[in-house]
C-alpha cells in the first residue's frame, strides 16, 4: 500500500501527506462529554458533527452524543444565527440537559458568527430555561488540532463557571489533558489515595467507559458537575497535565481567581509520575502512601528486570504532543532510543523540550511538531527502527516495514480495551512496559530460527 513512498525526504510547507492530527471540533466535544449532563453542539454542518461523532464512537466503543446546527447552503452565506437559535429550543424541549457545550467549526469560523451574541438573544427571548446554561468554545478546524480544542473547551468551562466566593476550599483543581477515561479514573484514585480531595474536569469518566447495565441512560452518571466547576475558584490549587491540553485552563483559573496552578507533562512512566506526586504532596501538605510507593517500587523492579531486552532498542514514536513527550522520557528511562519523534500539532515546545530530554541519548534524533506520517514513514526507510509506537494510523507504515507495532494515545480504531485501562500513575507504566516487551519478544519468536526458539526468555 505504501511502497512508493520515496527515501528523499523534501521539505513542504503547504502540503500534509497523511495528517498526523485530527481537527479541533473532535477535542471540543471529547471535553464537553466530561461535564454531567451536557449535550455538546456543533455549530457548522451536518456532516462535521456525523464524522466527530463516529471517530470518538470507534475510539471508546460507546455511542457518542452531539447535536448540530446542520447548516445549509443558506447557512453558509447568510450566517448560522436562525439555526443554532432553533437548535437551542429544540434541544432543552426534547433532550432536557443542564448544559450545551456549542464548539464551532471551519464553516462557522468563516462566517464569523458571534455566538455570545446568539446565545445571549436566545436567553431574552426565554429559549434558555432558568437554571440551564449555554457556553462555547471557538474551534476553527484550521486551526491547531484536536488537542487545541480540548484545550479552548476546558478553558471555556473556567470561563464560563468557575467563581470565587472568597473562601478557600480544602481541593486542588486536577486538569487531566486528552486522556482516556481509565486515566482520569486513575488520577482520581491516586490523590484519593493521598487522602486529597480534587475537582477534575473535564471527567469522562463514567461517561465513555459505562457499564453495560441493560437500560440505557441519554446521559450517563459521570461527568464532573456544574458545582463542582463553580467551586473550582475557590481551590487551592490548580494542577494540569500536559501543557498542550491543559494549560490555558489552569492559567485561567489563575488570571481570574488567583488560584495558584502548576502545569506538568502527562504522568507516563516513573519520573513523570513522581513529579505528579510530588506536586500533589507539597500543595496538601500530604504524604505519600506505602500504597503507591509500593507500586512504584513495583515499576522500577520490572524496569530493572526488562532492560536486557530493551536497552539500545530504536524506537519511533508519533501522536499528540503531550502523550508523546512523556512517552519518550518513559523510552529513555527504559534505555531505549527515540530516533523519531513526531507530532501533527503545531508548537515549537514540543520539538525543545523532546530534544532536551534525548539529548544524553540520541542528540541526532528526527524531532518534529506540525508533521505528517508520510514524513515518519520517509524518516523509517532512512533509519529503520526495532518498535514503532502510535495510534491506529500507524498500522499501514508498521506494515510496509514489517515493524514491531504498540498501539498508544488517540484514536485507537481497530482494537477494543485500551480506554478501560490507564497508562498514566505507576500502574499505567507497568501495563505500557509490558506492551513494549511483548511487541519485541513476539517478533524475536515469530523470527528467530527453530534452534533459536527458547522456551525461557
Amino acid at each position: 500500500m505504501l511502497d512508493l513512498t520515496p527515501r528523499g525526504v523534501v521539505e513542504r510547507h503547504a502540503l500534509r501527506v497523511n495528517p498526523a492530527k485530527t481537527c479541533q471540533p473532535i477535542g471540543a466535544l471529547y471535553a464537553a462529554l466530561g461535564i454531567h449532563r451536557c449535550l455538546p453542539h456543533s455549530h457548522g454542518s451536518q456532516g462535521c458533527c456525523a464524522y466527530h461523532r463516529s471517530h470518538l464512537t470507534r475510539h471508546f466503543k460507546e455511542p457518542v452524543m452531539a447535536s448540530t446546527s446542520s447548516f445549509t447552503e443558506g447557512s453558509s452565506v447568510f450566517g448560522g444565527s436562525a439555526n443554532l437559535t432553533q437548535a437551542i429550543h429544540n434541544i432543552f424541549a426534547i433532550y432536557q440537559p443542564d448544559v450545551i457545550a456549542v464548539h464551532t467549526t471551519c464553516l462557522s469560523e468563516t462566517i464569523g458568527d458571534d455566538i455570545p451574541t446568539i446565545v445571549a438573544k436566545a436567553r431574552e427571548e426565554g429559549l434558555i430555561p432558568a437554571g440551564k446554561r449555554v457556553f462555547h468554545a471557538n474551534t476553527p478546524s484550521y486551526v491547531g488540532s484536536h488537542v487545541t480544542g480540548f484545550s479552548n473547551m476546558t478553558k471555556a468551562m473556567v470561563t464560563a463557571f468557575a467563581e470565587s466566593s472568597g473562601s478557600a476550599l480544602n481541593q486542588v483543581n486536577l486538569v487531566p489533558g486528552f486522556v482516556d477515561p481509565s486515566d482520569m479514573r486513575e488520577l482520581r484514585r491516586i490523590a484519593s489515595a493521598m487522602g486529597i480531595s480534587t475537582v477534575l474536569f473535564p471527567d469522562t469518566s463514567d461517561v465513555l467507559d459505562t457499564p453495560q447495565t441493560g437500560h440505557y441512560a441519554f446521559y450517563p452518571k459521570g461527568g464532573v458537575t456544574l458545582e463542582q466547576l463553580k467551586s473550582t475558584g475557590d481551590s487551592v490549587a490548580t494542577v494540569a497535565l500536559g501543557p498542550f491540553a491543559s494549560e490555558e485552563a489552569a492559567v485561567a483559573l489563575d488570571n481570574a481567581y488567583q488560584v495558584p496552578c502548576e502545569v506538568l507533562e502527562l504522568p507516563l512512566g516513573l519520573r513523570a509520575t513522581d513529579r505528579l506526586l510530588h506536586a500533589l504532596r507539597d500543595i496538601a501538605a500530604k504524604d505519600v502512601p506505602a500504597a503507591l510507593m509500593d507500586e512504584r517500587g513495583r515499576l522500577l523492579d520490572a524496569m530493572i528486570d526488562t532492560n536486557q531486552y530493551l536497552h539500545g532498542k530504536r524506537v519511533a514514536v508519533f501522536g499528540d504532543p503531550d502523550h508523546v513527550t512523556a512517552l519518550t522520557e518513559f523510552l529513555v528511562d527504559l534505555g531505549m532510543r527515540p530516533i523519531h519523534v513526531l507530532t501533527g500539532t503545531p508548537g515549537g515546545r514540543f520539538e525543545r523540550r523532546v530534544r532536551e530530554i534525548l539529548k544524553p541519548v540520541c542528540p541526532d534524533a528526527n524531532v518534529r511538531a506540525a508533521a505528517d506520517l508520510f514524513l515518519l514513514h520517509q524518516w523509517l526507510k532512512d533509519q529503520p527502527v526495532d518498535l514503532l509506537v502510535g495510534n491506529s494510523y500507524g498500522k499501514f507504515i508498521a506494515r510496509a516495514e514489517d515493524v514491531p507495532y504498540v498501539r498508544f494515545g488517540f484514536p485507537i480504531l481497530d482494537r477494543i480495551g485500551h480506554s478501560y485501562f490507564p497508562s498514566v500513575g505507576y500502574l499505567g507504566g507497568l501495563r505500557l512496559l509490558e506492551r513494549l516487551l511483548c511487541a519485541l519478544q513476539d517478533r524475536q519468536d515469530r523470527d528467530c530460527p527453530d534452534e533459536r526458539l527458547e522456551l525461557v526468555m
